[in-house]
């Protein structure tokens, strides 16, 4: 997860299409995509979380047209799909990774670029992320937030996709392989690239057709510490917006007593 939402660019358009789960670098792809392309990248996960709320009430949106799966709500999911991208030259995480079929037919010039780890370590970092995502107090303490009082919904909706697609209810490292074949069968070989974010520039900048930045190193971005580091702001934001809800009426009732 990026450290900070990114703001569309008018008149770019999506070159990229992230297909790589979540904890597979997805960050520091993120970043240096933008780099590369010259604009601003849609990690899905940031934007939910730090993004305006518009952008996590439109990915429930999107998800529950997904989910209903019939020809009209794949026509609306192909709209909000084109308004939530308008103004990216990529996206990354989930929930674009699983949207892949709908993002070619959108943009069929796009790279398919999936972000790959070892799986073993990466079904102990999605562990990791579930500690965090599935607190039993989450949706009371996020309810004083705007956008964010939607978070478990959209939590919820997320996890209906992972089901439909890898037929497991918790992240394993069956859900990664079942990831992989899953591209395989659905991308043309010609457009999909797997991709490593401990190799560097080299292999993306020629997956890409880019020179490699000279004098720039590239990015690396702790996926697990974004997490962390967002978690932790939005359960301080929301208590200190119940602190202040109390607070108030509090006061309110004092003075009503007094009167």
């Amino acid at each position: 997860m990026g450290q900070k939402p990114s703001v569309p660019q008018p008149g770019t358009t999506i070159q990229v299409i992230g297909a790589g789960l979540p904890r597979t670098g997805t960050a520091s792809f993120s970043k240096a995509l933008e780099i590369l392309l010259e604009g601003p990248t849609f990690h899905c996960g940031t934007q939910a979380t730090l993004g305006p709320p518009i952008q996590i009430k439109t990915w429930i949106q999107a998800l529950k047209h997904w989910a209903a799966g019939g020809d009209s709500d794949k026509k609306a999911l192909l709209e909000l799909l084109a308004r939530q991208y308008d103004g990216y030259a990529a996206t990354t995480d989930s929930p674009g990774g699983q949207l892949v079929p709908e993002l070619m037919a959108l943009y069929p010039d796009a790279k398919v670029i999936c972000t790959v780890r070892d799986p073993v370590s990466w079904e102990k970092s999605m562990n990791q992320v579930m500690h965090y995502t599935f607190l039993w107090f989450l949706r009371g303490v996020l309810f004083p937030l705007p956008g964010m009082r939607h978070f478990i919904d959209y939590l919820t909706l997320l996890s209906v996709q992972w089901k439909r697609l890898y037929d497991e209810d918790v992240p394993t490292r069956q859900t990664y392989y079942r990831h992989i074949e899953w591209l395989k069968e659905v991308v043309p070989e010609h457009r999909l690239v797997f991709y490593d974010v401990r190799d560097g520039w080299e292999p993306l900048c020629k997956a890409l057709g880019k020179e490699v930045p000279k004098d720039i190193p590239f990015p690396h971005i702790n996926d697990g510490e974004a997490i962390e580091k967002i978690a932790r702001l939005h359960i301080r934001r929301g208590l200190t917006r119940w602190a202040f809800i109390f607070a108030v009426g509090a006061t309110g009732l004092a003075w009503v007593l007094y009167r």
